[in-house]
């Protein structure tokens, strides 16, 4: 997948291999797993297996979470992205946003400001119909962040025994 998003803070690119230790780093933080079912990484092989299956989305569907790397250091934030699922909602299949950082990241806004971006582009450059998040009930960031970049609440759902809000935004554009 060769792509490349940019805002005003970050770039935004395909992950690649290269990736598996930022995204340990990430993921082995209890913290970063708490509205994540509490599972979080122990070894770099569980890091290098996500990072197989985001490649994996690349080629099945054109489209999976991107790097989030910050324009002044060239750091490793963390993912943002759409992503096509169909294991969160058994039910339907859907383009899900998402985003997960590093916690010394937490607060300073750059979620937002990727989200905003995978927004954009999942609307103008992949013309998809409809975007989809959940967030639990109890991540009140996460569910702030989706209710400001202008998603909108649509119901919970229960996953692996937790409560989550499910957000949906139609295309503008069609």
């Amino acid at each position: 997948m060769n792509l490349k998003l940019e805002t005003k803070r970050l770039y935004l690119r395909p992950i690649n291999e290269e990736d598996d230790q930022n995204f340990f780093e990430m993921d082995s933080n209890p913290k970063v797993h708490i509205f994540l079912g509490n599972n979080p990484v122990t070894s770099i092989e569980q890091s290098r297996e996500k990072i197989k299956g985001v490649l994996q989305q690349y080629k099945d569907y054109g489209v999976g979470r991107l790097a989030m790397i910050k324009k002044d250091t060239g750091e490793f934030v963390g993912w943002s992205g759409l992503k096509f699922e169909r294991e969160l909602r058994k039910e339907f299949d859907y383009y899900d946003l998402g985003y997960r950082l590093n916690e010394k990241f937490w607060g300073k806004g750059f979620a937002t400001e990727a989200a905003k971006a995978s927004l954009e582009y999942g609307f103008k450059d992949l013309k998809l119909k409809e975007i989809c998040a959940a967030a639990d009930v109890n991540h009140t960031v996460s569910n702030k962040i989706l209710k400001n970049i202008g998603l909108n609440p649509s119901g919970t759902f229960s996953y692996l025994g937790d409560l989550c809000n499910w957000y949906t935004l139609q295309n503008p554009n069609l």
